[in-house]
């Protein structure tokens, strides 16, 4: 079988869990913890990183340290994995959904102007989302697939509104805006390193940003918010702390993040040389400086969810995984009755999505052979 997004374990990860095992530092302290945040904060350009137990978490992290309260309302994409809403409703909060752009399927900053210019009013310093009374409290874009949109127009949006801007990047580790890593886009931006992402930890994410205060916040939230040494806590704080154990294999991920940036890049080329023709389909967007996390084809407007399973399952009948991709958060159960615009770019567009291998270590000859079978059960 050739799947979808297998993790590259060919580097140091056997040495350095050796190593947590023999000094019996496994747990939350050790070495690897705050050198594997040395490394994720140099790849993105950040000053400052920390390491906590999931995406998920260094976003309910992040939005906390930010302000955002029960009872009131984050802007996100509804294209989005349903973690980057989970993560607001943790909070209390609710999702305000809105579309995407076609060009990089990333929440689109025109829309957002939009409907804020439609929907809200300031009452003092606080922004009023009118038809539900609810405080807006800060916007949340997710970097698609490691696609960057057009972030100088976010950070206009939040400055004028006067709202943080913190970025969904769990899957961008290794992307670039205007030839720069991208820490310094947002307030706070946070990565996850779960199995499937290029660079993983077995789980766990990283919230990174240059605002000390801020960052020192969060290291305060996701470790109980303890205050040292004794066994005092002013604030209601979590336990999101990623193990040294995690943070070995991430270091070892680490020291090979170019590598497989430069991978994920060449499986994009790849299947867009190799299959550019071969039917009635077309490619994932890319911006530049797009870490590609993953690839894959989108199915003609009329296909249908249906269409692309079948697609799915024949592939797999041939030893090939393949996989649709995201619904749309307004669609999903929970989150139904939240406020969401027009979205029609993400209605027509998620169910004739189709995830193609491209794991870092994937061959050459495996990347055919996908070619190959998916040519010939598209035919």
């Amino acid at each position: 079988m050739i799947f979808l997004a297998v993790p590259n374990l060919t580097g140091n990860e056997k040495k350095y869990l050796d190593n947590c095992i023999e000094t019996t530092f496994v747990s939350s302290v050790g070495e690897y913890v705050t050198r594997f945040e040395s490394m994720v904060a140099k790849a993105t350009g950040s000053d400052y990183a920390v390491a906590t137990s999931a995406g998920t978490t260094g976003l309910h992290a992040a939005l906390t340290a930010v302000g955002v309260k029960h009872g009131e309302l984050v802007i996100i994409p509804t294209f989005t994995f349903i973690a980057s809403a989970n993560a607001v409703a943790h909070c209390g909060a609710e999702p305000w959904c809105m579309d995407i752009s076609a060009d990089d399927w990333c929440l689109d900053p025109k829309i957002v102007r939009q409907e804020m210019n439609r929907y809200c009013e300031k009452k003092g310093s606080i922004l009023i989302h009118k038809p539900s009374g609810k405080r807006v409290a800060a916007i949340m874009p997710v970097y698609t697939l490691g696609n960057i949109p057009d972030m100088s127009l976010f950070r206009s949006i939040a400055d004028e509104y006067e709202l943080p801007l913190v970025v969904d990047a769990a899957c961008a580790i290794g992307a670039e805006y205007n030839q720069q890593p991208f820490g310094k886009l947002a307030d706070v931006s946070v990565l996850s390193f779960n199995g499937n992402k290029t660079i993983t930890c077995g789980g766990g994410g990283a919230v990174v940003g240059n605002n000390k205060e801020l960052l020192n916040l969060v290291r305060h939230l996701t470790t109980t918010a303890r205050v040292w040494p004794d066994y005092d806590f002013d604030m209601v704080g979590f336990n999101y702390r990623m193990t040294n154990v995690q943070a070995a294999v991430g270091c070892a991920q680490m020291e090979c993040l170019d590598d497989f940036v430069k991978t994920k890049r060449w499986v994009r080329i790849y299947y867009k040389e190799a299959l550019n023709g071969k039917g009635d389909f077309s490619f994932f967007p890319h911006t530049e400086g797009s870490s590609c996390w993953f690839s894959g084809i989108v199915l003609p407007v009329s296909a249908t969810l249906k269409d692309a399973k079948y697609i799915c399952d024949e592939l797999k009948k041939r030893d090939i995984e393949a996989r649709p991709f995201w619904k749309p958060v307004h669609l999903q159960k929970p989150y139904r009755s939240s406020p969401r615009g027009k979205v029609f770019v993400a209605e027509s567009l998620w169910e004739r999505i189709i995830t193609l291998p491209c794991s870092t270590n994937i061959t050459e000859e495996e990347m055919q052979k996908v070619k190959s079978v998916l040519c010939l059960v598209l035919s």
